[in-house]
């Protein structure tokens, strides 16, 4: 085998590599710290919401008051889903995994949109609002479709955040779970060219539409590295049930070199700005619902990974209590992540297209060379 050159030396999983340019956010791994567009997501969390932090994302500044306006009822118009989607997500097994439902339904869209071929910037932006809009719509319909109950239409008085708690449980939430799933989507839109956006940025470069690349997106985001973590989280508290086992589950755990679910990030080297966020609200939430137990399992949790390991938790671990107690089951939590993330892969694929070039990264080979065809007769 020969030996690469220095210039294409093998980094597996391309670690530090710069692959791209962008503006929409600054994951600052060292300081812990991240920004869209420039602004600490501390402050977006505390005076924006998902709407305001999704223009601010897609067209790099803060609306004023009418464009707001008319940003919020462009995205609502594309809430509902067309008869014929719904005939579609009325067909696919109530046992199919809750991301593969939504892969399929993101692949549809596309299939239904006569311009969808269309290739541009401004084409890629009016599918960026449809599909940041019927996101919810499907992950709820799904959801009510696989609980034997028919799907709850949009409201469209509603914030994106209460319309989609609506639609999962017909009940209008409280302010407090409205604010909590907003915090989750602002928090949650954007992340550098973490996988499934590199993905969407991969798709893109070949000059594939936007319903493909965010195809290829949600289909990356389904992996337990990526997004179906905070579903594992989820289910890991649930398996400890009481404070008094975690110590034990989490000791075993790591004695047999295996991976405890919400804890560490590839890029951030002290904390994760998001994890912190999450924090109080996953109190505020546990304790107005009587679960404190998962709270008191989480900081055992903690503690044992921090003694033994010294690894901060990131923001799958304390994410899925929220979630969970909103009224997503845990398979679900990773559609909700891409109904956030979808705000972040739209900027990124239009980013793309403004200054597009193939992404085709070298392989090097490591097979055998000079190999001969051996004929049947003489194979062994």
């Amino acid at each position: 085998m020969k030996e690469p050159s220095s210039a294409s030396k093998l980094i597996k999983g391309l670690e530090g590599v710069v692959a791209a340019q962008t503006s929409l956010s600054d994951v600052d791994g060292e300081n812990g710290r991240l920004l869209y567009r420039g602004l600490p997501i501390g402050e977006l969390v505390e005076k924006s919401h998902f709407e305001e932090v999704t223009f601010l994302l897609w067209f790099k500044k803060l609306p004023t008051q009418v464009e707001l306006e008319n940003f919020k009822e462009t995205l609502k118009a594309q809430r509902p889903l067309s008869e014929l989607a719904l005939r579609i997500l009325k067909i696919i097994p109530t046992t199919t995994h809750p991301m593969s439902a939504l892969r399929t339904m993101c692949s549809l869209m596309g299939s239904l949109d006569p311009r969808a071929h269309i290739v541009n910037p401004e084409e890629s932006q009016r599918k960026a609002y449809h599909l940041t809009g019927v996101f919810p719509t499907i992950i709820a319909a799904f959801y009510r479709l696989r609980e034997g109950k028919e799907p709850v239409q949009p409201d469209m008085s509603l914030s994106h955040a209460a319309n989609f708690l609506y639609m999962m449980s017909g009940k209008i939430p409280t302010p407090e779970m409205e604010k909590a799933l907003d915090v989750y989507l602002i928090l949650l839109a954007d992340h550098g060219l973490n996988a499934s956006t590199f993905a969407a940025r991969v798709t893109t470069g070949t000059l594939s539409n936007l319903y493909s690349a965010a195809t290829s997106a949600v289909g990356t985001l389904s992996g337990e590295l990526h997004g179906a973590a905070n579903q594992y989280a989820m289910e890991m508290i649930l398996e400890i049930g009481t404070p008094d086992r975690a110590d034990s589950f989490v000791n075993k755990l790591l004695d047999e070199k295996k991976k405890v679910m919400g804890f560490g990030h590839r890029i951030y080297k002290t904390r994760d700005p998001r994890a912190e966020a999450f924090r109080q609200i996953a109190a505020d939430l546990c304790v107005k619902a009587g679960k404190t137990e998962w709270l008191e399992i989480a900081a055992r949790v903690e503690k044992v990974m921090w003694e033994r390991k010294k690894i901060p938790c990131n923001v799958d671990f304390f994410s899925a209590p929220v979630l969970y107690v909103l009224g997503f089951p845990p398979d679900f939590f990773t559609t909700v992540f891409a109904a956030s993330r979808i705000a972040g892969w739209s900027g990124h694929i239009i980013e793309q297209q403004l200054d597009n070039r193939l992404i085709r990264p070298m392989a090097e080979y490591i097979g055998p060379q000079e190999q001969y065809y051996v004929p049947f007769e003489q194979r062994k």
